[in-house]
């Protein structure tokens, strides 16, 4: 009663948490141990199969390597060449040099570079006129005690624990019965290394003959012997009652008979399992975690929507006409927050109208403004002027109002975008001749363009800005002696019109030049008209410039062919 009683007292949010540990923990503890005895006998038998397979493929490996060795002592006892170089007669030291030279240094230098475990390649020869030779060839009194018989002309291996592995093999003659035979010193480490990097640890490996003597033992364990103790031979042929704490596997090398046996302590086998003990128990304590998470947040998503309402009335009374709660569901709470999320929307509604209108208005207030600013009051004011000057004889004054009357009717152009031809050339020949009155006549223009160009229409304001850059960034920048040439002209190509405007000025950097459309480079505005003209005819069509340093620059500007009649469908 007294814990009903007090269950019943808990807040809403520790109720939910309690329950959720009690229904969720319980089944996950169950599941972990399970899993975990499943797993563990699983991987001690994954041990065991992974013990066999390594041992297989280590036999495998080292039969391979064995056989490698025997197939050169084959070719060396076998090669016909090799044989008469030991069964000759020699008369003179040159035909033992010529031997020496021909036959066997080559012979014994291929073999060793194509196996470099062979430490020593030797023949003992008992041919008495021929002479030592390095330790290529000796006499065979040099030689130890051949392990095999005088008619035993099969491949004896000597190996042993203490890091010799050496074969021998008689050479057969069918016409001499001298005793000639060959000799290999093999790298012992190289051979068997590859044993001692099978597992990371934990483990042994032993290797005897076909008469029980040792020829290779590895192990892995503390030396001291307080885990692991290494196995012996001895014990493999006792069968003694160590042997049962070990999972040992067995294997023989075909060539050369030998027997192999690896084998790992049961205790480091199934030790290993207790890493999945750790994951288990890491597991459960994940899952502790994310019920405690969703307890949480379970608890915490009856009261956050009403918390967030109220964060949301407090910003609407500090003037913060924004709402951003939400709320999915169709309950009360969510029916509440909705209804005052439209009201406030309804709200910005209506202010966002009044800040409008507001604004419209001050938009209508400026276009009257603008409005009241006449073109023709520009036109009659400069027809005035020119009116004036030439009643007081001034040419030049006359001449400037009317080219500035010319050209600002044709860069106005009524407010549209597009005009002909003929009219961006007369706006341009209006500013070069403005430009060279301004530098008192001191620019030598030469201009030219084909008449067939100006039935077409071009975007207005394009070669202005090109002039205006080859003036003011390129002639007036001149320091060398002579005239300061501009040069523009105009022509077709196929189905484009090509306009091109050089100069002799300073040039610009090879560096400036590469970024010049691209790069926002100071005191070069053409990348405003090289957009324009892609973004209106497209990316094929736009400026190309061509720039050195105290010669000049030269930019060409290609757009395509547009007749009059598509001025409509072009604007």
């Amino acid at each position: 009663m007294k814990w009903n009683r007090w269950y019943r007292n808990l807040a809403f949010r520790k109720k939910v948490l309690l329950s959720h540990l009690a229904v969720s923990l319980i089944p996950v503890i169950i599941l972990g141990a399970f899993c975990y005895i499943q797993t563990r006998n699983l991987l001690v038998n994954r041990e065991k199969e992974a013990l066999s397979e390594t041992l297989d493929q280590s036999a495998i490996t080292l039969d391979s390597t064995l056989n490698s060795y025997v197939h050169v002592m084959e070719n060396l006892t076998w090669d016909n060449k090799i044989k008469q170089a030991l069964t000759a007669r020699y008369e003179s030291n040159y035909e033992m040099y010529l031997v020496y030279r021909d036959v066997i240094d080559p012979t014994f230098l291929r073999m060793k570079s194509l196996n470099p475990q062979i430490r020593q390649l030797s023949i003992y020869s008992a041919n008495p006129t021929l002479y030592p030779h390095g330790t290529n060839l000796m006499p065979v009194g040099r030689m130890e005690d051949f392990p095999g018989g005088p008619d035993d002309y099969n491949i004896h291996w000597i190996a042993g624990e203490n890091g010799v592995l050496k074969m021998y093999c008689r050479i057969y003659s069918e016409f001499n019965q001298e005793r000639n035979v060959a000799y290999m010193d093999l790298d012992y480490d190289s051979t068997f290394g590859p044993l001692t990097r099978l597992f990371g640890e934990d483990y042994g490996v032993m290797i005897a003959d076909e008469e029980g003597k040792p020829v290779f033992s590895y192990s892995s364990f503390a030396k001291d012997g307080t885990d692991y103790q290494a196995l012996e031979l001895a014990d493999l042929a006792d069968g003694t009652e160590k042997l049962d704490q070990y999972v040992i596997g067995e294997n023989t090398i075909p060539a050369s008979g030998w027997r192999v046996c690896l084998y790992r302590p049961l205790k480091a086998v199934s030790s290993s399992a207790m890493s999945i003990t750790f994951l288990m128990i890491g597991v459960i304590a994940f899952c502790l975690l994310i019920i405690l998470w969703a307890s949480v947040v379970l608890s915490k998503s009856v009261a956050r929507p009403i918390g967030e309402l109220i964060c949301n009335i407090d910003r609407i009374e500090e003037g913060n006409l924004s709402a951003d709660v939400m709320e999915d569901s169709g309950d009360e709470i969510g029916r509440l927050i909705n209804s005052f999320r439209n009201m406030v929307d309804r709200l910005n509604y209506m202010v966002n109208e009044i800040y409008k209108s507001k604004i419209a208005q001050q938009q209508y207030e400026m276009k009257a403004l603008q409005a009241q600013i006449n073109p023709h009051f520009l036109y009659n004011s400069l027809s005035l002027i020119n009116w004036k000057a030439i009643m007081a004889g001034q040419e030049d004054i006359s001449e400037m109002s009317q080219l500035l009357s010319t050209f600002y009717r044709t860069t106005l152009n009524k407010g549209k975008n597009v005009t002909d031809v003929k009219g961006e050339w007369d706006n341009t020949c209006s500013y070069v001749r403005i430009q060279n009155m301004m530098h008192s006549g001191k620019l030598e223009v030469r201009t030219g363009i084909e008449e067939g160009m100006m039935e077409y229409q071009m975007l207005n304001l394009l070669l202005q800005p090109l002039v205006e850059n080859a003036i003011v960034h390129g002639l007036d920048y001149k320091t060398d002696p002579g005239p300061k040439i501009l040069v523009i002209t105009g022509c077709e190509e196929g189905e484009e019109l090509k306009f091109t405007v050089c100069d002799n000025g300073c040039g610009i950097p090879e560096e400036v030049c590469r970024t010049i459309l691209t790069a926002r480079t100071k005191g070069y505005g053409v990348q405003n008209v090289h957009h324009r003209i892609q973004l209106y005819y497209g990316e094929a069509y736009g400026l190309f410039y061509e720039s050195r340093v105290g010669e000049g620059t030269r930019v060409t500007l290609r757009i395509p062919k547009v007749k009059k009649e598509e001025e409509g469908a072009a604007t």
